[in-house]
């Protein structure tokens, strides 16, 4: 996700922390000074990092189940209104989303647990839902955070645990496609709600409410590409005409070429034809500046982009590409000779003629006609 920074990696996932969180802590720490100075305003700042390291322990129950069923988390990242898992692929099977989905709840809900049994007769449920009174303990006040979280959560609507949990119920009876639909648009319902009531109550709920409704269409919309993607073959989508890159060409040579096309990465081939590797804008602006225009672009290039036959599925294209966080995948033919590319526009370019696929036109007669 774009401007977030690493702060750590734990068990092969690497911890992120979007740019907005900062600005949250700043807003935190003045909005306390002004109550009750230095001392108030450090404790808002060290109550709200333990109730993200609650949200953060959430996101690692559903890595842990994830990873259960073998499916890998490359990330997660921390934003003002709560935590974001990447995972690697969507689960196969409705039971699986299932128990991935309420892993995150559960972590919650031992951590409120763990509290309350530690406090024992101190902590009272008028207490725990007190979590806005500074006069109530900073450990009571985590806990009452955890049990919303759990109730905030389960909402059975996009992008919330709960919708996850409602679309593995309805796949259960309907298309997974259908199942998203339906939780999507009640997330969408909500999202509504939840700016509505913000106008008139708390302004976060608006922004709040923006989050869920953008969520929820890229869900759907997720889904849609799901459904058609295991039936449209790649050398269908894939881009055919675009510039490449020698081996043998300099960093300066490659500038010249970003300039005079609108392409933003660019594979590198060998006198073969053969795929070597990616270079992109990013990596030229890197190998200009450490090492001057004359560098190789081999030097620059990532190495690291997936290959893939062109009579493969487009379903298989897009989990690489998902796996390894990649900007392109090379297409090739089987020689290995590079005859395209598939990227992240195309995937757009492939949503805009859904519509006419399902009328019934087959998707290579519309590439051809174009």
């Amino acid at each position: 996700m774009g401007w977030s920074f690493k702060i750590g990696t734990v068990g092969g996932t690497m911890i992120r922390v979007h740019i907005t969180f900062a600005l949250l802590l700043v807003w935190i720490w003045l909005a306390h000074y002004r109550v009750g100075g230095a001392p108030a305003a450090w404790e808002g700042i060290a109550f709200i990092l333990s109730v993200f390291a609650c949200v953060v322990l959430h996101e690692f129950g559903h890595i842990v189940a994830a990873r259960y069923f073998g499916i890998k988390t490359p990330d997660i990242t921390l934003l003002p209104i709560g935590g974001v898992a990447r995972l690697e692929r969507m689960p196969e099977e409705p039971h699986q989303e299932l128990l991935i989905a309420i892993a995150g709840p559960l972590v919650n809900l031992a951590i409120a647990g763990l509290i309350v049994l530690v406090l024992g007769a101190s902590v009272g449920v008028e207490q725990i839902i007190e979590v806005d009174d500074p006069k109530i303990g900073f450990f009571t006040r985590l806990a009452g955070v955890n049990i919303f979280l759990v109730f905030f959560n389960m909402i059975p609507a996009f992008p919330m645990d709960g919708g996850r949990v409602l679309r593995a119920a309805l796949a259960s009876h309907l298309t997974w496609s259908r199942a998203t639909q339906i939780a999507a648009m009640i997330g969408q319902g909500l999202a509504f709600v939840f700016g509505f009531i913000g106008l008139y109550y708390n302004p976060l709920l608006i922004f709040i409410g923006i989050f869920v409704y953008l969520a929820a269409a890229a869900e759907a919309q997720n889904a849609q590409i799901r459904e058609i993607s295991g039936s449209v073959l790649i050398s269908d989508v894939m881009v055919t005409k675009f510039a490449r890159l020698d081996r043998s060409a300099s960093i300066d040579e490659a500038i010249e070429m970003l300039l005079a096309t609108t392409q933003r990465e660019f594979p590198v081939v060998d006198s073969a034809g053969r795929f070597e590797g990616l270079l992109t804008r990013d990596d030229m602006i890197r190998g200009l500046k450490d090492k001057g225009p004359n560098m190789p672009v081999v030097s620059a290039m990532r190495v690291d982009i997936p290959k893939i036959h062109h009579r493969k599925s487009l379903e298989e294209s897009l989990r690489l590409m998902q796996q390894g966080n990649v900007p392109a995948i090379a297409v090739v033919d089987g020689a290995d000779h590079l005859i395209g590319l598939m990227t992240h526009e195309t995937i757009g370019e492939m949503m805009m003629v859904r519509a006419a696929v399902s009328d019934g036109f087959r998707f290579g007669r519309l590439r051809r006609h174009q």
